[in-house]
């Protein structure tokens, strides 16, 4: 017969044993790597002046929405009135642009800061060598690099939703319906893939580029591109190409305007702006043109959240094949590159 004593020490060796096994448990090289960049670009002072200025922003486009959204409220030729939470987002008098507008033109600013010397500061300061040194895949260093950076900024994303969320019902007091609350992740996530395109980018041209002041002016310069001499050069092209509005039929208006618009759309900022205005506007029935035939006994009212995203989901689409194709070259790049010189 074993004594209580002996059998009491028996068990407490064991829960030892297996507390020991437990906390020596080895964790895989990805998720170090993916904890590593998080930590650094939290703890990183570009990451600081961005986060900073998204937040006064944010700060300054819901105080011009919250002194205005009792004019949207009652304003009853509007058929988005009811929508308060979704009002915070899209409402202005004209002094600061809206939160949206304000994503479309920072969110590059984010992603290209948090990737544009992903891998050519590894090289050029020779951890890259160390790092490739290790048991670890060279696949696993580019996508910790890039989940990294993407969790930072879905943390910072869903904080500043939650926040305006939190604001909006103490100030007003009206509990936020769950349609508001599907359209508020739906654009969140949206926004979230906006940045992770510019990420990837920065990050293929981290690889395609020594220094890491040539990969940030290429990228800036890019994001310039799209942003300011993109709908010139298009409008220029098209105008050029087809006859004057004087000369065009009420049916050849209606194409120009498509083509025109097809071409607008190959820019990453034209399909965030339109889905994001689709997302928090909910009566927004069409991206495009409409004619008088197609508007005929439309009633004005708001779509439900799935008609929105049928509408939005070529422009989602669009972003992610975007990034997609970004995050291959870069694999591809990478892959061929020679480390150790």
């Amino acid at each position: 017969m074993v004594s209580p004593l002996v059998y009491f020490k028996d068990i407490f060796s064991k829960g030892i044993l297996h507390n020991s096994r437990v906390q020596h448990k080895p964790v895989s090289p990805f998720w170090v790597m993916v904890r590593k960049e998080t930590g650094d670009h939290v703890r990183s002072w570009r990451f600081i002046v961005m986060l900073t200025l998204i937040f006064l922003t944010f700060l300054g486009s819901m105080y011009v929405s919250l002194g205005n959204i009792g004019k949207a409220v009652t304003n009853m030729k509007d058929p988005d009135r009811l929508f308060i939470y979704l009002k915070l987002l899209t409402i202005s008098d004209g002094t600061l642009p809206t939160f949206h507008i304000f994503i479309s033109f920072l969110g590059p600013l984010l992603g290209i800061a948090l990737g544009f010397d992903a891998i050519n500061a590894e090289k050029n300061n020779g951890t890259l060598t160390r790092l490739i040194a290790q048991p670890v895949y060279r696949d696993n260093v580019l996508l910790a690099k890039f989940f990294g950076a993407l969790i930072v900024v879905s943390v910072l994303f869903f904080c500043l939703a939650l926040l305006m969320i939190g604001g909006g019902l103490i100030i007003t007091g009206v509990p936020i319906e769950p349609v508001e609350l599907l359209r508020i992740l739906a654009f969140v996530v949206l926004s979230i893939i906006y940045v992770g395109f510019w990420l990837s980018l920065s990050i293929c041209l981290s690889v395609s580029f020594r220094h890491a002041a040539t990969s940030a002016l290429t990228a800036i310069g890019i994001w310039l591109f799209f942003t300011v001499f993109y709908q010139i050069i298009v409008n220029l092209i098209v105008s050029s190409i087809l006859p004057g509005s004087d000369y065009m039929q009420p049916g050849d208006i209606a194409s120009y305007n498509d083509l025109l618009l097809s071409f607008m759309r190959l820019a990453p900022n034209q399909l965030y702006t339109d889905a994001a205005t689709t997302l928090l506007m909910p009566s927004v029935r069409s991206l495009g043109p409409l004619t008088m035939e197609q508007m005929a006994g439309a009633i004005p009212s708001p779509l439900s959240f799935r008609e929105s995203i049928m509408i939005v989901w070529p422009q989602v689409t669009g972003l992610l094949a975007a990034t997609t194709v970004c995050f291959a070259l870069t694999y591809y790049l990478f892959m061929r590159k020679e480390i150790r010189t």
